[in-house]
């Protein structure tokens, strides 16, 4: 059965977006006069089928004037998405493959956390949020590199020479990052961990281990238990364009430390609104 529901009016949308949580939310602008909006209408319902974890959303500009104009459309079809009624993309235009290229990208965060435990009320899990590019990690393993951490779908990162690690994350976006996701064995996973924020370069060791940091964890191996979350000073991490991680010793001093999956949870800044682009010309319902 699709997931899709067509707004009748207004008074429908925010209600609809709270009650969604932290479900994907992928909104239909059309109208009914609009070719391309009615090509592209079976494909979206499609989808519905195709991701039961998020919810589809229409909504007839003519019928919901002040929701369209709200959240900035000036030309249909355009597809907004959303996450605790916080918009995290948008698409314009009648495209089902890039439609569904962007459902994929942000839908991963629904099917990584299908179990519900690692969810916290009005935050979400980040990992469509880190720039891969600008990931790095000091004292990896070449067999076991960072980017197995970052996923939860197998593989492991280790250090190399020593127990030590120095992890950099950078996102695509500025972020608030409210707390924070280990796997990791009970025996060599991570112990004291210092995370340091908006490093202009990256850290060697020496000034990781005497510099203060915005946070330090001292780690047990409960907080690597299934649905674990460690909650971080959400007032410091309040726009976060890239964290510095460094390990610095294991649970039981093995040579080496390991950690199966580090992630985060919180929200974008969203210091780019897409809801506040203010219409340059014409008429709605007319395209740019």
């Amino acid at each position: 059965m699709s997931n899709v529901r067509v707004l009748p009016d207004d008074t429908h949308f925010n209600p609809e977006l709270t009650n969604a949580g932290t479900k994907l939310v992928v909104v239909d602008f059309f109208a009914t006069w609009c070719g391309p909006c009615r090509q592209i209408a079976p494909k979206f319902a499609e989808f519905g089928v195709a991701y039961p974890k998020a919810l589809f959303l229409k909504v007839d500009v003519d019928q919901c004037p002040e929701t369209a104009q709200g959240q900035g459309v000036t030309a249909m079809p355009t597809f907004i998405f959303y996450r605790n009624k916080v918009k995290i993309d948008m698409l314009r235009g009648a495209d089902p493959a890039a439609l569904e290229e962007k459902i994929k990208k942000w839908y991963q965060d629904d099917e990584e956390d299908g179990d519900g435990d690692t969810r916290v009320k009005g935050h979400m899990d980040m990992s469509s949020m880190i720039s891969k590019a600008q990931c790095e990690c000091l004292n990896e393993s070449d067999d076991h590199p960072l980017a197995h951490a970052l996923t939860t779908k197998g593989g492991f990162l280790e250090s190399d020479c020593d127990e030590q690690l120095i992890i950099n994350i950078g996102f695509n976006q500025a972020v608030k990052i409210h707390s924070m996701r280990f796997q990791a064995p009970e025996e060599n996973g991570p112990k004291t961990v210092k995370i340091f924020i908006n490093q202009p370069t990256t850290l060697d060791f020496d000034s990781a281990d005497s510099m203060a940091p915005v946070q330090q964890l001292d780690l047990t191996p409960d907080d690597f238990k299934d649905g674990a979350i460690v909650p971080l000073k959400f007032v410091k991490f309040q726009n976060v364009q890239s964290a510095t991680i460094f390990v610095k010793d294991n649970q039981t001093g093995a040579e080496t430390t390991q950690i199966d999956y580090i992630g985060f949870l919180g929200s974008p800044v969203c210091t780019t609104n897409m809801g506040e682009f203010k219409r340059v010309a014409g008429k709605k319902g007319e395209s740019h």
